[in-house]
């Protein structure tokens, strides 16, 4: 089984049916792999929507989606690898948003498991797993 982690663009697509996210996301599920997000991720798109002008009905459509995602925490463990690779993405000069790094920092402590994201800084952590999902609308 792989876990997937999806990034906040990544999630916007996939509660909103999007640029083929959602399809894509259920015929992982039909493999048995897991679909969800980190908690930091959950923080940054509901900041989002409480900033947008059609606020209630994008809340709606994140409450109705939000229990068929797993929700994985940035916990102890995912704070150490944080620290780990924070470091390290310094030491190499690509230093990165503190929201990425807790999404990598996350999939690491999972194991077995694949960001989905638009965001090309995540390609750029050692060792990350990274797909986009995302495909061009139709014509």
């Amino acid at each position: 089984m792989t876990r997937y982690l999806l990034d906040s663009g990544i999630l916007g697509d996939y509660i909103t049916r999007r640029n083929g996210v959602y399809e894509h996301a259920l015929a992982e599920k039909r493999r048995g792999n897991r679909i969800g997000t980190g908690t930091p991720v959950l923080g940054e798109v509901v900041s989002g929507l409480e900033r947008s002008a059609t606020r209630e009905r994008n809340m709606q459509r994140l409450h109705t989606h939000l229990p068929s995602l797993t929700l994985w925490p940035f916990d102890e463990a995912a704070a150490f690898e944080y620290g780990r690779l924070e470091a390290e993405l310094l030491r190499i000069g690509r230093p990165m948003q503190t929201i990425d790094i807790e999404l990598a920092a996350i999939a690491f402590v999972l194991g077995n498991c694949i960001v989905v994201t638009v965001d090309s800084d995540l390609s750029a952590v050692p060792g990350l797993k990274v797909e986009n999902w995302r495909i061009a609308p139709p014509g």
